[in-house]
């Protein structure tokens, strides 16, 4: 299986298995991202903003982003699936908001 190198600002690079969620690639690589509702798309605290391509943007994804008028500010990392080399920032991490991560999301 492919694998690509994720960078977030901030972290190390990392590898991860091409398929992965992103917001389980951060977490298992030591950035403390925020996923309240547990990668269900409604809580929105899984921010990132790309600093490379975008990958394509999910139903779902667009449709949490549209409701809290917020479509085009950043991405939902719990719905994004690595297809690429990415480059992020990670714009709601647990330890700067005084939380809990959230519920492990779902592979």
């Amino acid at each position: 299986m492919a694998t690509h190198t994720i960078q977030a600002k901030g972290f190390p690079p990392f590898e991860v298995e091409e398929g992965t969620k992103l917001v389980l690639a951060l977490e298992g690589n030591g950035v403390d991202v925020s996923h309240r509702c547990g990668g269900e798309a409604r809580c929105t605290t899984c921010r990132v903003k790309f600093e490379s391509e975008e990958p394509p943007q999910g139903e779902k994804e667009r449709a949490s982003l549209e409701e809290d008028g917020v479509l085009g500010q950043f991405r939902l990392s719990c719905q994004i699936r690595v297809d690429r080399d990415m480059k992020v920032e990670v714009l709601m991490r647990a330890s700067e908001q005084g939380w809990e991560p959230g519920p492990t999301p779902e592979p």
